[in-house]
């Protein structure tokens, strides 16, 4: 039986504007198990990036709770990292430098750091680009760096905003497999994927589970389990009917 590594347990999220209270997230509870592909769709401003930001520690709930195995997340924890839609990297810095400040906190030696980064530069297909500055890659190249970012902290969950959203269609075909190869490998650190996306077609090519989300005040409206394997091929009759049911969902 595989283990449970992330609870969420009756999350809500409300804020004020004003003098107005607004409720995004409305009591949303979900689990998610070891070597499991988690996708979270729902439409435009239903909350599901400060869902994710929440699971990541980055954000308090007004409600409920978040436990990453067994322990509540009330702040960043170690052993989860997360991949950004825009990036994030900071342009002074090179590409091996964006890697490395994942590690500046983590007590290990310069030496060690450095290695640590190269080799997982190497293993997101980045050789050779280690002292390029991030406005000399190009989007799918940056996307790449983000995810060496993530992974260099040997994470056991992988959180993902958006992360193929601003990438031509070919570049994220490619970072998709990848990415689910990350997973697939047992001999890497991470266990399970939390992947916040609005492409249909992405999450049902990817993932094992999906959580389908409501406009606001945001409750679960659907969570569809796949079980197939990978890779999965356009026109199947399977995947073409669970796309449809998300979009019977959503609309």
């Amino acid at each position: 039986m595989k283990q449970t590594i992330l609870e969420v347990d009756g999350i809500s999220l409300e804020f004020m504007h004003g003098k107005l209270k607004y409720n995004v997230i409305d009591d949303i509870s979900f689990d998610v198990k070891e070597y499991e592909f988690l996708s979270i769709v729902g439409p435009s401003g239903c909350g599901k990036s400060s869902l994710i930001r929440i699971i990541a520690g980055l954000l308090s709930p007004t409600k409920g709770r978040v436990r990453f195995y067994g322990k509540e997340v009330i702040k960043p924890e170690q052993g989860m990292s997360l991949v950004f839609q825009n990036f994030a990297l900071l342009p002074w810095l090179t590409a091996l430098e964006n890697v490395e400040l994942a590690l500046a906190s983590s007590g290990m030696s310069s030496g060690e750091i450095h290695d640590k980064s190269m080799k997982v530069l190497e293993k997101v297909n980045l050789s050779g680009f280690e002292a390029t500055y991030p406005s000399e890659l190009s989007g799918g190249m940056k996307q790449r760096v983000g995810m060496a970012r993530a992974l260099v902290s040997s994470p056991k969950l992988l959180l993902m905003d958006e992360p193929f959203s601003s990438l031509d269609d070919l570049t994220a075909s490619q970072l998709r497999a990848e990415v689910v190869s990350i997973l697939k490998n047992t001999k890497t650190s991470v266990k399970s994927v939390i992947m916040i996306s609005h492409n249909v077609d992405e999450v049902a090519h990817m993932s094992d589970k999906i959580i389908v989300m409501s406009k606001p005040p945001s409750k679960i409206v659907d969570k569809i389990s796949i079980e197939m394997k990978y890779p999965r091929s356009k026109g199947n009759k399977t995947i073409e009917g669970i796309i449809n049911r998300i979009y019977s969902d959503l609309y």
